[in-house]
């Protein structure tokens, strides 16, 4: 099922199944034209994503200006649940190279352990 928010005179489709892997990174490539985009569905769920956005027109861009667009554009899935964790990096090349893998699961074990802030949404009463 597809629901519509007004927002700005804009009407944004929210997805109200899962997301899947597939659509998110066509959804980026939409936003970043000519990036590299991988997506990695953590749990196998459709909802748990780690995400690199590679693409040499982030230089010298700061992270959270690299991060706004792909953010507001998936904000409406985050809230509505259909998106529950969104973790996203975005590099140049240069920078992808020398990071190497960058996966991580807040949930998970092992190689994949978290080792940073994860903030979870309170519960709607």
């Amino acid at each position: 099922m597809i629901h519509f928010i007004d927002r700005l005179q804009i009407c944004w489709p929210i997805i109200t199944a899962m997301a899947g892997a597939d659509w998110v990174g066509s959804e980026i490539k939409k936003l970043v034209p000519g990036a590299t985009v991988e997506v990695s569905d953590l749990h196998g769920t459709g909802d748990h994503f780690h995400v690199r956005v590679i693409s040499d027109s982030f230089d010298g861009m700061l992270p959270l200006e690299r991060q706004r667009p792909i953010l507001d554009f998936f904000m409406p899935h985050i809230k509505s649940g259909v998106v529950h964790a969104l973790d996203l990096k975005c590099m140049t090349e240069e920078q992808a190279r020398v990071a190497g893998n960058t996966v991580f699961d807040p949930h998970g074990e092992g190689e994949k352990q978290f080792m940073g802030i994860h903030i979870r949404r309170p519960k709607e009463k």
